[in-house]
């Protein structure tokens, strides 16, 4: 169990990340590509990744290579998941490749405590630039291959978990936040006990907590194994297996077009959705966006009203059946 120390002031310091992560899911799918766990839910991606990379000789050498420091299982470096970024990949290599040397040398000390240290890493007296480059090139080849085909799909299922926390803290602060992280958490203030495969503690003295959701954690939630470095704490969300969300999604897709496909597809999985809420959500520039639901709304797809200063939009009964007609799954959920 991993238990939190909260004082006052972290309660009043809690943040949810607004995105996906990238070197947090990619640090994820790496050890999920190496076990079973998740047959449903990752069976078929894991199968989709292998032919992938029998046929991707580079991209199945930076796996390798990630593989050297990511285990299945124990310790993992954590200048491999640097201060999140907000869905910006380089943004985080960028702050890899600036690990300092003493850092990079205690955590590599530390890994070598439980296995051994690949070749590949110089020494702690050694320049650690080339070290660095090296993995970072072999974190992206693996995000492309990994996880850039199915990340529409991650990013969607971590903007929905995004909105029932946000709900959450609007109906009842930070104590209701804290309190649905159940069943993997429990709150019995002043503690977070945490479903965790080691007894820690973590104090946080002020410095609050970021919460990451993440589509490739599984079961229990992570954390950074430095409890000097600002607390994070990475946990799994609902999903769908990703062959049955593509599934759908490629059906609809022959007959709207990917784009508009998407912003249909979201649109029925709220209540209500309005334009600057699909944007975010698709990574969509706000004119396109409306555009998108001009068109959908021209063929009897969605229905908008104006709420104050903003437009709300809602798929029409019609919208939903031809849903339900491609195979296309969404969880109908509130306004987010």
């Amino acid at each position: 169990m991993l238990r939190i120390h909260f004082g006052w002031r972290d309660l009043e310091n809690i943040r949810i990340t607004q995105q996906p992560e990238p070197l947090w899911e990619l640090m994820c799918a790496v050890c999920r590509l190496q076990t079973s766990q998740g047959l449903v839910e990752f069976g078929h991606w894991r199968r989709e990744t292998g032919r992938r990379l029998s046929r991707d000789r580079r991209a199945s050498h930076a796996l390798h290579t990630l593989r050297t420091v990511i285990p299945a299982s124990g310790y993992i470096p954590d200048f491999l998941t640097p201060s999140v970024t907000g869905e910006c990949l380089e943004a985080g290599l960028d702050e890899l490749r600036a690990t300092p040397r003493d850092r990079l040398a205690a955590e590599l000390t530390r890994f070598a405590d439980t296995r051994p240290v690949p070749g590949w890493i110089r020494g702690p007296h050694e320049p650690a630039v080339a070290s660095l480059r090296l993995v970072s090139d072999a974190l992206r080849a693996s995000f492309r291959t990994l996880l850039e085909p199915h990340w529409r799909h991650v990013r969607s299922a971590v903007v929905d978990d995004v909105a029932v926390r946000t709900r959450a803290v609007l109906g009842g602060g930070s104590a209701a936040l804290l309190e649905g992280l159940r069943p993997f958490a429990r709150w019995n203030p002043p503690y977070l006990d945490v479903d965790y495969p080691v007894d820690r503690e973590l104090r946080l003295d002020g410095r609050g907590l970021t919460l990451v959701p993440s589509y490739f954690c599984w079961r229990r939630p992570t954390a950074l194994a430095d409890p000097d470095l600002d607390p994070v704490l990475v946990y799994p969300v609902v999903k769908q297996p990703l062959e049955i969300a593509r599934a759908g999604e490629e059906r609809l897709e022959r007959l709207l077009g990917r784009t508009r496909s998407a912003v249909l597809v979201d649109v029925a999985g709220h209540r209500t959705r309005t334009t600057t809420e699909l944007a975010r959500a698709l990574g969509l520039a706000p004119a396109s966006a409306s555009y998108q639901i001009s068109v959908l709304r021209g063929a009897g797809l969605v229905v908008s009203r104006r709420d104050g200063k903003h437009v709300e939009h809602t798929a029409t009964p019609l919208a939903l059946n031809l849903l339900a007609g491609t195979g296309t799954t969404f969880r109908r959920g509130s306004k987010t």
